[in-house]
């Protein structure tokens, strides 16, 4: 049979098939000697017994939190309590980019904010965001307010809610849907900041959509990507890169190829919250392309290529030690004994 991991619990999986029938099911063996990882949202093959016994091709998929198969990530932020953070919507819309997964922005909490000071801060949002192609609504969970816009774009979609803790991505949830009962916390005074209430990823079907409540993207570092290669996520900056006299370029002052560094030169037309993204997320890919430079060691891979298909490879700890292998040790054994008491 085959159905999709909507809810991991432990060390159960929890399946729906097409019909909306659910399976507890626990993984093969095997794939776990193989260092296999089932994720929220994965299609999967099991048996009558709940036995799962492959992962299906992935249309796509992130690790931090564990989900696959998203067709849209919405970054929720809030416009006050906690104050609006540009630098982290940016790292979430980068990293979103770089697993090629659609992004739309939602800033929750509008009925906080008085109305000339909304208008202010969402003429300086639209400026930054829509020209790069993002879609924004603005909503406010407490007041339903915003939701039909919110639900517009994503009907048909099975999407995933990513930002910091205390912006609401709960209360939206139980704002669309109050049978839900998604348990929220209050944003804490002294650190202006939300205590996680989510505690493992689970798709909840609405009527015209579903959504991926996770426990967050915590520690969210881009420490998986060399420095060269950051512009390309960056459309604003990526723009102007091409025009760089070396290929090689940071676009870093005071760097040896500044002085040739064409988004240097056109600072002026990027948004400063942008490029102070980029600079911070360039300093995380520095400290990763020096660890795996002078410090990594290297990892045995996890797959292996056989008769034209990839396949998963079980790692050197448990894997069985070759029969003739066997056979000689086992014929040394009785060598020894035959020497020592003469049989």
């Amino acid at each position: 049979m085959q159905g999709q991991v909507f809810k991991i619990h432990s060390d159960f999986y929890y399946v729906k098939t097409k019909n909306n029938n659910v399976f507890e099911c626990k993984l093969r063996e095997v794939l776990k000697k193989q260092n296999e990882k089932v994720l929220t949202g994965d299609f999967v093959d099991f048996d009558n017994s709940g036995v799962i016994n492959k992962i299906l091709e992935r249309k796509n998929f992130i690790l931090r939190p564990s989900v696959a198969n998203i067709d849209l990530a919405v970054v929720v932020s809030s416009l006050l309590e906690p104050k609006l953070d540009l630098i982290q919507l940016n790292r979430y819309l980068t990293f979103l980019k770089y697993h090629k997964i659609p992004s739309l922005l939602c800033f929750n909490k509008e009925d906080l904010v008085k109305n000339e000071q909304f208008r202010e801060c969402a003429k300086e949002i639209n400026s930054i965001y829509q020209p790069l192609g993002y879609k924004i609504v603005y909503t406010s969970a407490k007041e339903k307010e915003g939701l039909r816009d919110f639900t517009k774009e994503i009907k048909g979609k099975t999407i995933v809610l990513c930002g910091l803790s205390g912006v609401g991505k709960s209360s939206l949830i139980n704002a669309l849907n109050p049978d839900f009962n998604i348990r929220t916390s209050a944003i804490s005074q002294n650190t202006q900041r939300g205590r996680h209430t989510t505690r493992h990823c689970e798709i909840l079907d609405f009527k015209e959509f579903r959504i991926i409540d996770t426990p967050g993207f915590s520690n969210l570092k881009f420490d998986f990507i060399l420095p060269k290669d950051l512009d390309l996520l960056f459309d604003d900056i990526h723009n102007f890169a091409k025009e760089c006299k070396f290929s090689d370029c940071l676009h870093l002052e005071g760097d040896e190829h500044s002085l040739g560094c064409a988004v240097l030169e056109n600072l002026d037309k990027i948004n400063s919250q942008r490029y102070k993204s980029y600079l911070e997320f360039l300093k995380e890919a520095q400290d990763y392309k020096y660890k795996v430079t002078y410090t990594s060691t290297k990892e045995e891979e996890t797959k292996k290529h056989t008769h034209g298909a990839h396949m998963a490879k079980i790692s050197r700890a448990k894997r069985q030690s070759a029969r003739n292998t066997q056979k000689q040790k086992i014929k040394n054994l009785y060598g020894q004994i035959g020497e020592k008491d003469e049989y």
